[in-house]
């Protein structure tokens, strides 16, 4: 599997983020941010980051956690194969170091993994 974050694991356009938007399967709340998931029926998971400025003022700040959420991502998409996932920022996610980033997504993805698992289950 690549690590690599390809065009075609992205969600690019306002239809796709929609979808997840409209039809969460799972939906995992975290420390100043909100990760909403979709099954997709794809063989590789998409994501999507909602990082806007209101949440987080500096884009500096915005593009930091987008390295870090991006790079998490990388790391777990072979677990989270055919699932669409949007990444919500809230207030005070910039005030994370980005050690702090990197637990908090790694326990995000195990929670929504296991939520996964119940849907499959029932």
């Amino acid at each position: 599997m690549s690590f690599s974050f390809e065009r075609h694991k992205r969600l690019l356009s306002a239809g796709q983020f929609k979808a997840v938007f409209d039809s969460a399967d799972g939906r995992v709340p975290g420390r100043s941010v909100l990760v909403l998931a979709r099954e997709n029926r794809l063989e590789y998971p998409r994501l999507g980051l909602v990082i806007g400025k209101k949440s987080v003022k500096l884009a500096v700040q915005r593009n930091r956690i987008k390295r870090q959420i991006r790079q998490s991502f990388r790391l777990q998409q072979a677990q989270l194969q055919g699932w669409d996932i949007v990444v919500i920022a809230k207030k005070g996610l910039a005030d994370l170091e980005n050690s702090q980033l990197e637990q908090q997504f790694a326990k995000i993805w195990k929670r929504l993994l296991k939520q996964s698992k119940n849907v499959e289950g029932e």
